[in-house]
């Protein structure tokens, strides 16, 4: 199996390498340090690529490179084993994830299953997966149990995105300004996030959890 390991912490990406390569299934072809120099390396032979992801990474730019390359397995490595970023890196492409707490060994065995189609992970974990695939329309199941948002609040959620205000949020779902106010309040609760640029971000970062907004509904179905 031919694995890229992208990491901005070259020490890590060496010592994953030297740790990979001593499997005799598994040879790390490259470590490089950010999406754009992946890109590059993705031209040759890749199963499989480990994505450091306690640096931060953009998620938007992961789903793109998982949708161009489907016969390539992204693995989020690092991941903070909870339902909420599970689903979120399940939506952004990954395949599979390493949990922070893995051991080298656990991390070899788990690269093996995740390229044979397998997936190990607990199971509040296997049943929040099950309900978010149930919830499909639910465009912010991230935000955790009974958190998610309304539909009128993914409507002011995607127009925050594109940088409107809220008076213009208002004119474009036909709903008053107090109204925009209150949901945007209510987004930034159920997110747990201060302020309005987090929430930018957050549109940016990952595009796909936010539906359209639904204005021709808006005109006849009020706030």
């Amino acid at each position: 199996m031919n694995i890229v390991v992208l990491t901005p912490v070259r020490l890590l990406g060496d010592g994953l390498a030297a740790c990979c390569n001593q499997h005799p299934d598994l040879t790390v072809t490259a470590v490089v340090n950010d999406l754009a120099t992946l890109r590059q390396t993705l031209t040759a032979a890749v199963d499989l690529v480990l994505i450091d992801v306690t640096q931060g990474v953009d998620l938007y730019d992961v789903r793109s490179i998982a949708a161009e390359r489907h016969d390539v397995a992204l693995v989020a490595l690092g991941l903070t084993e909870q339902r909420h970023e599970v689903i979120r890196c399940g939506r952004a492409g990954f395949t599979g994830y390493i949990a922070r707490e893995a051991t080298v060994d656990t991390l070899c065995k788990a690269l093996s299953d995740i390229i044979e189609g397998r997936l190990a992970c607990p199971a509040e974990i296997s049943c929040g997966l099950l309900h978010a695939l149930f919830r499909t329309d639910s465009p912010l199941e991230e935000a955790g149990p009974d958190r998610s948002l309304t539909r009128r609040e993914s409507d002011v959620l995607q127009l925050i995105g594109r940088g409107l205000s809220n008076k213009e949020i208002a004119r474009e779902l036909v709903i008053s300004l107090s109204t925009v106010k209150h949901h945007v309040h209510n987004i930034l609760d159920k997110l747990q996030l201060q302020r309005r640029s987090q929430l930018m971000r957050r549109v940016r970062d990952a595009p796909w959890l936010v539906s359209p907004p639904d204005t021709t509904r808006a005109r006849s179905a009020g706030p």
